[in-house]
C-alpha cells in the first residue's frame, strides 16, 4: 500500500490553537447567525401546528440515530473525535439548510428568466438542488479541514464528516417538508401528514439522499489533502470526481426521470425509486468498504510487524481488518466466558486498534516508535486487555469455528423488506 494513501494523524493538535484560527470563529459565528434562523423557522411552525412539528423533530431525530451510530462506526480502527462530528452534522443541519433555501430560489428564478417558467418547474430542482446544496455541503468539509486538518488522514474519514454534513441536511430538510405536508394538506394540527412525509422521504428516499451524495464531496476533498505525493492535476481530479459524481446523483434524483415510473402504477413508481437511488447507495457504500480497507491494511499492518503474540496474534490481525470477524470473535468469547468475554474481546480489539494507530502516528512523526511514552502506555493497555481476557478462559480474540445461524437474519430481514415494499405501494396509491 502506497505510503500517501493515509496520513497518520499527529498529536500536536491542541484545542487552544483552533481558538487562534480565523476559520474557527467563522464557523462559530455562522452556526450561531443560521441555528437563530433555523430555530425562529421551527418556532413559527410550532406556533400554527404544535404537535406536528414536535412529532416531526422527535420522528426525524430518531430516524437520524441508527445513520448517525452506522457512519460514525465505519472508522472503527482512528474514531473521529464526537465534537468534530457533531460539527459537521450541525453544518449540515444549519448553515447549509439555510444558505440553500434563498440560493436555490435564486436558481429556480434565473431558470424561469433565462429558458422558461414550465423548465424552471420540470428541472428547476434538479440543477438547483446539486449545484447550490452540494457546493454548500461540501463548504462544511473544508470548514473543517482549516479548523482540524489533522484529522482528516484518509479517503474514509472524508466521507464520515461528510455523511454527516449530508445526515444534518437531510434531516432537517425533512421537517421542513413534513410541515409544508401538514400546511398543505390543510386539516389542522394532525400527524397524519408527518407520517407520511417520514415514511416516504425517511425510508424511500432517505437510504439514497443527501447522506450519500456528501459523503462522496468529502471523498474527494479528503482524496485532494491525503495524496501529497501525487500530481496537482490528480488531486484536482480527485475532487472534481467527488463533487462531480454527487452532483450527478443528485440530478439523477431531483430530475423528473422515472418520475412517473416504469409501466404505471404504485409498483411502477416504486420500481423508478429503486431504479434511481439503489445504484448510488451501492456504489457509496462500495466506495467506503474499499477506503475502510485500504485503511485497515495500513494501520494494521504495524501490528502485523511487530511479531509479537501477546500484542495481537496474526489470527487477531485478520480479525481485526474486518467488522463482521470482530462481531464474531466478541460472540464466540460470550459463549466460552459469558458476557465478560465478550467485554474483554471489545475492550482487547480497542485496545489493539488504538495501538496500531500511535504506532504509526510515532513513525510519522520520529521515523520508529522508540520510547514514546503515548506508545507505550498504549501498549501496557493492550497486555492488561490480554490478560484479563486470558483470566476468563480466551488464549485468542478469534470468531472460532462455531457457525452462526445467519440464515435467520436474513430471513427476518426479508421479511422486513416484504413489509416495507407493502406499505411503500400503498402509500404511493397501489391499494
Amino acid at each position: 500500500m502506497s505510503t500517501d494513501s493515509v496520513r497518520p494523524t499527529p498529536r500536536t493538535a491542541r484545542a487552544v490553537r483552533s481558538l487562534q484560527m480565523p476559520a474557527f470563529w467563522l464557523l462559530t459565528g455562522l452556526l450561531l447567525i443560521c441555528g437563530i434562523q433555523l430555530l425562529g423557522i421551527f418556532a413559527t411552525a410550532y406556533g400554527k401546528w404544535p404537535t406536528a412539528t414536535l412529532t416531526a423533530i422527535v420522528l426525524f431525530g430518531l430516524y437520524a440515530v441508527p445513520f448517525w451510530l452506522f457512519i460514525a462506526s465505519l472508522d472503527f480502527l482512528e474514531r473521529e473525535p464526537w465534537l468534530l462530528l457533531a460539527t459537521a452534522f450541525a453544518w449540515g443541519a444549519a448553515v447549509a439548510p439555510i444558505v440553500a433555501i434563498p440560493g436555490n430560489r435564486a436558481v429556480h428564478d434565473l431558470l424561469a428568466k433565462l429558458v422558461s417558467p414550465e423548465f424552471a418547474a420540470a428541472w428547476g430542482s434538479a440543477i438547483a438542488g446539486p449545484s447550490v446544496e452540494e457546493l454548500l455541503k461540501g463548504l462544511g468539509v473544508i470548514v473543517l479541514v482549516l479548523i482540524a486538518r489533522a484529522q482528516i488522514n484518509s479517503v474514509l474519514d472524508g466521507m464520515v464528516y461528510g455523511a454527516l454534513v449530508g445526515l444534518g441536511f437531510q434531516i432537517v430538510e425533512d421537517i421542513i417538508y413534513a410541515v409544508n405536508a401538514v400546511a398543505v394538506a390543510g386539516q389542522g394540527d394532525e400527524i397524519g401528514p408527518v407520517i407520511s412525509t417520514v415514511f416516504l422521504r425517511g425510508f424511500l428516499s432517505g437510504l439514497w439522499s443527501h447522506t450519500i451524495f456528501s459523503a462522496l464531496v468529502g471523498g474527494g476533498i479528503a482524496y485532494f489533502l491525503v495524496h501529497t505525493r501525487r500530481s496537482m492535476l490528480n488531486r484536482l481530479a480527485g475532487v472534481a470526481v467527488g463533487f462531480g459524481g454527487a452532483w450527478f446523483l443528485h440530478f439523477l434524483w431531483n430530475s423528473p426521470l422515472l418520475a412517473d415510473g416504469v409501466g404505471g402504477g404504485a409498483g411502477g413508481i416504486l420500481l423508478g425509486l429503486l431504479i434511481k437511488g439503489l445504484p448510488a447507495l451501492a456504489l457509496v457504500l462500495s466506495l467506503a468498504w474499499l477506503a475502510r480497507s485500504r485503511e485497515a491494511r495500513f494501520y494494521l499492518a504495524e501490528l502485523g510487524e511487530l511479531g509479537d503474540p501477546h500484542v495481537a496474534t496474526p489470527g487477531e490481525v485478520g480479525t481485526l481488518a474486518e467488522a463482521h470477524l470482530r462481531a464474531r470473535a466478541r460472540h464466540h468469547a460470550k459463549k466460552v466466558a459469558g458476557g465478560k468475554g465478550e467485554r474483554a474481546v471489545r475492550t482487547l480489539q480497542r485496545a489493539q486498534c488504538r495501538y496500531a494507530v500511535e504506532l504509526a502516528r510515532a513513525r510519522a512523526a520520529h521515523g520508529a516508535p522508540g520510547a514514546d511514552p503515548v506508545v507505550t502506555r498504549a501498549r501496557e493497555s493492550v497486555l492488561a486487555a490480554r490478560q484479563r481476557l486470558t483470566q476468563l478462559g480466551v488464549d485468542e480474540a478469534l470468531p472460532g469455528t462455531h457457525k452462526h445461524r445467519r440464515w435467520l437474519w436474513w430471513v427476518l430481514a426479508a421479511v422486513l423488506v416484504v413489509l416495507l415494499l407493502m406499505s411503500a405501494f400503498r402509500a404511493l396509491g397501489g391499494g
